[in-house]
């Protein structure tokens, strides 16, 4: 079984591999040709901030697949040997925690390069030290103590019930609830600044747009994202009670009202053609197999790793090789999502009008460095929208006439 495993890795590291090398290579000759979309300079710095943010990714996959057989040979079972509690719960607490922390500090140097070198190169980022250290220390409380609060129940299921993977479905399934109801206040308390929206036109805009569909949430907010990095965005956050409508304050400064309504009625029409619950219960389904499957693994595996089929041991193996599992449902995960966000950009553009979302697009590709074309094999496997060209393409709009005329005319620009 560990062999399976293994060869299944090897070709998710060989395919993310060879993915990134025809993207680099796609985009360099893309380069050169006549700009669409994008003014003529934004273009060009769009390709050059997608290359070298791929060329980081091959580096960072590489990097990777030397740390999993370094785990698989010896830090596994080194692990498991300095670890020598014979309490259950408090041993998987120990050991899990532990491998999460040293991959952290492992993959620490490519965070830190893209936040403070690429993404500073290119005018994304506005971190700080001293914010970058402060978002480390709090998103670690928060993992130390909600994250071994999950790992000790789980252990303890695994230990309790002789099905423990159903139970362990059912607790993690709520559990991933509970955080997205939660995600909004807890940004709000210990990460970013949300404020009612100081502009009561656009606010009371926003609200008669969401009473029209329907949507009910406890309010719209504008939230300091400026302070962490540039780039425009907004979404609905939380779930019941909890639900709000977050703006950052980039994209208020950016996008005129009758462009944030169009980008707010894309998103409603997540809400309206009911993708969220149709997302929740496909996360739902491929979590069951996910348990389904590592909750009858065979000692085998565990005894090629050096390690106990304990808790701790069967927390760690679901931590290292369900992303593998979950890359070989990326196209069909892509797929369906690329196909929600079509429906979505249709409803958006009844509800408020195509112009408006075409200019909020334009925009949003402009300011956010999007580079607009990408070799089909990467947009099949890893795009969840779809790329921009094709959009328009829905929308009605030629990137090569109407789209680049309206860009000319919305920024004053020589295109």
């Amino acid at each position: 079984m560990l062999g399976t495993f293994v060869i299944a890795y090897c070709f998710y590291f060989l395919f993310n591999i060879y993915t990134s090398f025809m993207q680099v290579g796609f985009v360099q000759n893309a380069k050169n040709l006549k700009p669409v979309i994008l003014s003529d300079d934004k273009y060009k710095t769009a390709a050059n901030y997608t290359i070298e943010k791929e060329r980081v990714a091959i580096l960072s996959t590489l990097y990777d697949f030397v740390i999993f057989f370094l785990w698989i040979k010896f830090g596994l079972g080194f692990l498991d040997s300095i670890i020598t509690t014979q309490e259950l719960w408090l041993k998987a607490i120990l050991f899990v925690d532990a491998f999460i922390i040293i991959n952290w500090i492992l993959g620490l140097p490519f965070d830190l390069y893209s936040t403070f070198k690429l993404n500073k190169k290119y005018g994304f980022s506005n971190m700080t030290a001293k914010l970058y250290i402060m978002d480390t220390i709090k998103t670690g409380v928060l993992f130390l103590v909600f994250g071994s609060i999950v790992i000790a129940a789980i252990s303890f299921i695994i230990q309790s019930f002789p099905m423990w993977w159903i139970w362990g479905f059912v607790f993690i399934f709520a559990v991933i609830i509970l955080i997205n109801m939660l995600y909004p206040v807890i940004r709000d308390k210990m990460f970013d600044k949300f404020e009612p929206l100081k502009d009561k036109e656009l606010e009371q805009k926003i609200n008669n747009l969401l009473n029209e569909v329907g949507f009910k949430s406890s309010g719209v907010f504008s939230v300091d994202a400026s302070k962490r990095d540039n780039r425009l965005n907004a979404y609905f956050g939380g779930l019941g009670s909890t639900k709000r409508v977050v703006l950052f304050d980039t994209l208020i400064e950016k996008l005129s009202h009758n462009e944030l309504l169009a980008v707010l009625g894309h998103e409603l029409g997540h809400f309206k053609n009911g993708d969220i619950l149709k997302n929740i219960g496909i996360m739902g389904f491929i979590m069951f197999i996910f348990f389904a499957i590592f909750g009858n693994l065979g000692d085998e595996i565990f005894l090629g790793l050096n390690i106990s089929n304990e808790p701790y041991a069967i927390i760690t193996v679901f931590l290292m090789f369900s992303p593998i599992l979950s890359f070989f449902l990326m196209p069909l995960m892509s797929l369906i999502s690329r196909h929600n966000e079509y429906a979505a950009d249709e409803f958006g553009s009844n509800l408020q009008s195509k112009e408006d979302l075409v200019s909020a697009l334009l925009k949003l590709a402009n300011e956010n460095k999007s580079f607009p074309l990408s070799h089909p094999i990467y947009i099949f496997f890893y795009y969840s929208h779809p790329p921009l060209v094709e959009r328009f393409k829905e929308l009605g709009y030629d990137v090569h006439s109407e789209a680049k005329s309206a860009l000319k005319d919305e920024f004053n620009l020589n295109v």
